[in-house]
């Protein structure tokens, strides 16, 4: 059987809107390899990484271990590169190895010179796109950010957008209080996904909770008082909803516990 590796990536927290949420892109992948008759051999996930390097943790890790997929397969060409030189150096690396990459949304595969060609061809005009809105948006955006201003984002369970500031949503807040708790307490993300479907309670787009939207939160300085945008974490104007001890508390936790390798350094914050 035809052996896939499932790629996903949101570039901050900020960015997991509808459609590229990570839970959305592995939901529309799996069943993607269901229709086709594929086997996902693996996942790997890049939570809060940009497309313009290749300083990936999920990406490495894929990369390291090519003996165990036949094919890359994303939900779109810019969730696994948004610069064009690294996309070739992935596709010529892929070839040599014998492997194959495969876009889910632009339906093109690597299987031919044809398809090789359309996806450097889409590839180039997304940096093109890449590069152009950069150059417009990143003074400003940098700026708010340093200065803990809105960047006009969808904001984080917990919250909610009024008169452009962010605003705690009481009865998600609590929800959030206990997941941080429960988990520094010795409970696992799956544990604490399990218990919050069992009582009937939805994410902030009425749908199951999973391992990764859990970790979501808990990997959320936003929760603490903090923004992250583009490798810049300030203190931020908005309310948090625990405090910075709880939230270093959750890094060191995640940090002990885990077996993946993106997680073993804890990120944690300056009380």
């Amino acid at each position: 059987m035809f052996r896939v590796a499932i790629y996903t990536r949101v570039s901050t927290d900020d960015q997991a809107e509808e459609g590229y949420s990570l839970d959305a892109q592995v939901e529309r992948l799996e069943a993607y390899c269901e229709a086709q008759s594929w086997e996902v051999a693996a996942r790997y996930v890049d939570d809060g990484y940009t497309g313009r390097s290749t300083r990936r943790p999920g990406y490495q890790q894929m990369m390291q271990e090519r003996d165990n997929w036949d094919a890359i397969l994303v939900m779109k060409m810019d969730r696994i590169h948004r610069n064009s030189k690294n996309f070739m150096i992935m596709m010529e690396n892929l070839e040599k190895w014998g492997k194959e990459f495969t876009s889910m949304q632009e339906e093109l595969d690597t299987s031919s010179a044809m398809g090789r060609f359309v996806v450097d061809i889409i590839q180039r005009i997304a940096q093109l796109e890449s590069e152009q809105i950069g150059e417009r948006t990143y003074s400003g955006m940098a700026q708010k950010a340093e200065t803990g201003g809105m960047l006009g984002f969808f904001p984080p369970f917990g919250y909610r957008i009024r008169n452009n500031d962010m605003v705690i949503v009481d009865e998600e807040a609590t929800v959030v209080r206990e997941l941080f708790s429960r988990y520094c307490d010795g409970e696992s993300m799956a544990a604490l996904a399990e218990s919050l479907n069992e009582r009937g309670l939805k994410t902030r787009r009425d749908r199951q909770w999973t391992l990764y939207s859990i970790r979501h939160i808990l990997h959320n300085p936003a929760y603490a008082g903090y923004r992250r945008w583009d490798g810049i974490l300030v203190k931020s104007k908005h309310p948090s909803i625990i405090d910075v001890q709880t939230f270093n508390a959750a890094q060191l936790a995640a940090a002990e516990r885990t077996r993946d390798p993106r997680y073993r350094n804890a990120k944690v914050l300056s009380a």
